[in-house]
């Protein structure tokens, strides 16, 4: 179906740069002929929505998200119904923006838009949500300092967009929406099969990691519940005997008189057992903090908050780099003494055995420096710890390349629905006669990503409270 996609016909420019030809029956409007602000407060019973990066709007999870505050008056809080569009100011060129699934309130960080009739707000989701449009939303966004712009509803309002006739614009959602719902289907049946190679490999850590190598080794009680029995000799120890535990910077609201620009990893930039190196922001740093918030070869860094506990070791890829503060940065006390890819073992397995939950929570919102300088881990012998690296590293290794295998391929999927939702937004290629013949697709929720939006929780709490300060 989607092979036998043609562009139109009659194609024309549209004399915007990002947006090139266009279908000669599709029109280009400014925004405020589109839309119009909805500036309504006073609905305190309403609940409170927020933007993911990845996913658009949704009703925030208070109890097992990231975020435990809430602001208390409500009052500044704009009420944004069903059907709106409403956007982060400081990071809708990141993707910030989204329909409003159900009427709710949004925070002073955010701007509501309703559409008007012969709008359809979803549409122009896709469409803001594009690399080209978002690069648009950073030249209009305005503000003291790069990294402090925002899209007000002003200069939203006077930006240009694509205006294709509204019964095209309900076809091309229809379109999006069904390749979406099939693309995600093909993403969970591979998502589970790399679920299920991890359970093998989390069977071959557990036993190698609270075991050792030698069937015939003697145990003895732990004392930590999800380590069970372990062998004799080894030590069981509060993490903060073994290890030093530093913390990420706060990013800053204002640039720092003398401070240096410093690459730096943040929370979803760490995977298990990799990290992301690809358009890595930059913050300011003083050189006299350099050493404190840099990284070395070895370096383990652990997640603070989304997925607590996950973790990577830093390889040294780029000469120099920093993290913010939702990581840890963990080295060894001795070199000698102890090696951080067994400590990462155990994380592995503490993440999937439930060592960090906390009390009734499914997870503790965030794992602390005391929390975790305070959990107890196993600590062998140096050589014994090298050992189980070893051997896990040999009995996973088809286990890993089946897994790298899955990723790429969906890697590949995402890709391809990128480039698509591009190509069929901007009028590229003509979608009406195999819209016409799908169902319409209700309720469609992209598939959400942990830990992809710790940065923006910040940000919206420092907006917030600068608007109601305002």
């Amino acid at each position: 179906m989607i092979g036998g996609l043609r562009p139109y016909a009659e194609m024309t420019p549209s004399d915007l740069l990002w947006l090139g030809d266009v279908p000669a029956h599709w029109d280009v409007r400014r925004n405020g002929r589109l839309f119009g602000p909805r500036r309504e407060t006073g609905f305190p019973e309403l609940p409170v929505l927020e933007v993911s990066l990845r996913s658009g709007v949704r009703v925030r999870d208070f109890d097992n998200g990231s975020r435990k505050q809430e602001m208390s008056d409500r009052s500044k809080y704009q009420r944004a119904l069903r059907g709106d569009i409403a956007y982060n100011m400081m990071r809708m060129w990141q993707g910030a923006v989204g329909i409003v699934p159900v009427d709710g309130l949004v925070s002073p960080a955010y701007v509501v838009a309703h559409p008007f009739p012969e709008t359809d707000a979803a549409y122009y989701a896709y469409l803001f949500r594009t690399a080209a449009y978002m690069r648009e939303v950073d030249a209009f966004s305005r503000g003291i300092v790069a990294d402090r712009n925002r899209l007000y509803w002003e200069s939203f309002k006077q930006m240009p967009s694509v205006y294709p006739p509204f019964d095209e614009q309900r076809l091309i959602v229809r379109f999006l929406d069904w390749h979406g719902a099939q693309t995600e289907k093909l993403i969970r049946a591979k998502r589970k099969i790399i679920a299920l190679l991890n359970e093998q490999k989390q069977a071959i850590i557990h036993r190698a990691v609270t075991r050792g190598l030698d069937p015939n080794v003697r145990l003895k009680p732990s004392g930590v519940p999800w380590l069970g029995d372990v062998p004799e000799g080894w030590d069981v120890a509060a993490l903060r005997h073994r290890y030093d535990q530093c913390l990420g910077k706060m990013l800053d609201a204002k640039r720092i008189t003398g401070a240096h620009p410093l690459p730096y990893l943040r929370n979803q930039d760490v995977q298990w057992e990799r990290i992301n190196l690809i358009d890595l922001p930059t913050m300011d740093v003083p050189l006299e903090e350099y050493d404190r918030y840099t990284l070395k070869s070895g370096d383990l860094l652990v997640c603070e908050g989304g997925e607590v506990g996950r973790a990577a070791i830093w390889s040294a890829a780029i000469e120099v780099c920093g993290f913010q503060k939702a990581l840890h940065r963990l080295r060894p006390l001795k070199l000698d003494q102890d090696d951080p890819r067994f400590l990462l073992l155990q994380l592995r397995l503490a993440v999937a055995l439930g060592a960090f939950v906390d009390g009734h929570e499914s997870t503790i919102a965030h794992l602390t420096g005391e929390k975790l300088r305070a959990h107890r881990f196993l600590f062998p012998a140096f050589e014994i710890q090298q050992g189980i690296v070893a051997a896990c590293e040999a009995q996973s290794r088809d286990i890993d390349v089946g897994i790298d295998r899955l990723e790429s391929e969906i890697a590949l999927i995402q890709e391809f629905r990128t480039r698509l939702i591009v190509d069929v937004v901007t009028g590229k290629l003509d979608v009406r006669a195999v819209a016409a013949t799908l169902p319409e697709v209700a309720d469609h929720k992209p598939i959400e990503d942990s830990g992809d939006d710790e940065d923006l929780d910040e940000l919206d709490a420092d907006v917030e409270n600068e608007e109601v300060a305002a």
